[in-house]
C-alpha cells in the first residue's frame, strides 16, 4: 500500500466514528422504551414536523390543540398523613390538554385508555383534528405518543420535538398546567 493512500485511510478510519456521531438518531419501528432524554429523529412517519415558529402559528391561529405529555410522578399511596407533598409545577403552552405519563413506550391498559380518552377530549371527537404533540426538547415521550395517536387512527398530528424547551427558548408565553386527572384519581 503507498503512503498517500495508507494516510488516506487512517484519516478515514479516523472521521468515520465522529461522522457517524453526528448523525441524528433513526426512527425505530415501534416505540422507544427507555433513555426517553436523549436526541429524537427529525422525522415521525405519518406526522407533520414542527419548528417553534410553525408551532406559534398554529397556536396563534388556534387552528390546533396542543397536548403536553410530559411526565409527572403521582403522589405516592402510602404516604403517612403527616407528610406534605408538592407535585413538582410544570408551565405548558397555554391552552394545551396535559395527559402526563402518556409518553412512555409500553403503556398499562389503564394509561393506554387514559391517553385515548384524553386525545378524544382534546380533538372533541374529531380523528382529523389537529393535534400538536410535545414534552421537552430530546424528548422521546413526544414522539412515542405521537406514534400512538398516528396508530389511534388520529389523521392530522403534529409533533412537535423541542416542546417547551423551544417555546420558552421563543420567549413565548406559558402558562402554570394542572394534568387532565389520572386514572387513579377518577
Amino acid at each position: 500500500m503507498s503512503r498517500p493512500l495508507a494516510a488516506a485511510f487512517v484519516v478515514a478510519l479516523l472521521v468515520a466514528p465522529a461522522s457517524a456521531q453526528q448523525q441524528e438518531p433513526f426512527e425505530p419501528e415501534g416505540y422507544r422504551t427507555d433513555n426517553y432524554r436523549a436526541p429524537v429523529p427529525a422525522t415521525l412517519a405519518g406526522a407533520r414536523v414542527l419548528t417553534t415558529g410553525e408551532a406559534e402559528a398554529i397556536w396563534r391561529a388556534n387552528s390546533g390543540t396542543f397536548v403536553d405529555v410530559m411526565p409527572r410522578a403521582p403522589k405516592p399511596k402510602n404516604l403517612p398523613v403527616s407528610t406534605v407533598w408538592r407535585d413538582a409545577p410544570r408551565r405548558n403552552i397555554p391552552g394545551s390538554f396535559w395527559l402526563p405519563d402518556t409518553g412512555y413506550g409500553n403503556l398499562p391498559p389503564a394509561m393506554d385508555d387514559y391517553l385515548q380518552r384524553g386525545l378524544a377530549r382534546a380533538s372533541r371527537g374529531d380523528k382529523a383534528a389537529l393535534l400538536v404533540i410535545y414534552c421537552l426538547a430530546d424528548c422521546w415521550m413526544s414522539w412515542n405518543a405521537a406514534k400512538r395517536a398516528l396508530a389511534y387512527g388520529y389523521a392530522n398530528i403534529a409533533w412537535y420535538p423541542d416542546g417547551t424547551d423551544g417555546w420558552e427558548g421563543a420567549k413565548l408565553p406559558t402558562e402554570e398546567a394542572q394534568p387532565e386527572p389520572r386514572p387513579e384519581q377518577q
